[in-house]
């Protein structure tokens, strides 16, 4: 299916702010809420600045993309949807962004099973809720090198779904909940055991 007029969203900060974009209508894509956007923005801050960023299960875009208004370095997209992919091409040659960002269709949990190229700073985890996606893609991350030391995962996922089991190392930095939706923001370390920190 094409994007239909409604299916648009808006980079909320950075120097693409205000940018509208399409997003496609598959099954079970839902781009992050604009006030949950800024949110987890606010707590990344300048974190996201010259990082390295992977949107995994990638969808609208819409956090990959507000990394890249915000400074990010690299940005990389991770989507399996042939149409999709088109549109999040689409998207970025609109703003120009071929340089900075890389769409790659794939099944993201099969993507992660390669050795990776190069470590990320900032993992976005946000995929079709109801799946049984999110913890798999946690444990390959962890398990097969993907994170730089101090890395930042955020996760969002149903409300009704139960926690993910994070690595030992995992510290959740904050944590919330709207609506539906509970996110969270993960600092990945040495500690023996993760905290949880809700703010």
């Amino acid at each position: 299916m094409k994007p239909g007029p409604r299916n648009r969203l808006r980079i909320i900060g950075g120097s693409m702010r205000g940018r509208r974009l399409l997003f496609d209508d598959a099954e079970g894509l839902r781009p992050t809420a604009d006030r949950i956007r800024e949110t987890l923005f606010n707590w990344l801050q300048w974190r996201v600045v010259q990082a390295r960023v992977l949107d995994l299960f990638a969808g609208s875009g819409a956090l990959g993309f507000e990394a890249l208004s915000r400074g990010a370095a690299q940005v990389v997209l991770v989507e399996r949807h042939p149409h999709t992919i088109k549109v999040l091409q689409g998207n970025a040659a609109v703003l120009g962004a071929q340089q900075q960002l890389e769409v790659v269709q794939a099944d993201a949990l099969s993507w992660l099973t390669r050795a990776p190229a190069a470590r990320f700073d900032v993992v976005f985890l946000d995929p079709p809720f109801h799946q049984q996606l999110l913890q798999p893609a946690i444990d390959l991350l962890h398990q097969q090198g993907w994170l730089a030391p101090q890395a930042l995962v955020y996760i969002e996922q149903a409300l009704d779904d139960p926690p993910a089991r994070l690595p030992a190392t995992w510290q959740v930095r904050k944590l919330k909940a709207a609506g539906q939706v509970r996110y969270q923001l993960i600092e990945v370390g040495t500690s023996a055991r993760a905290t949880n920190e809700t703010q």
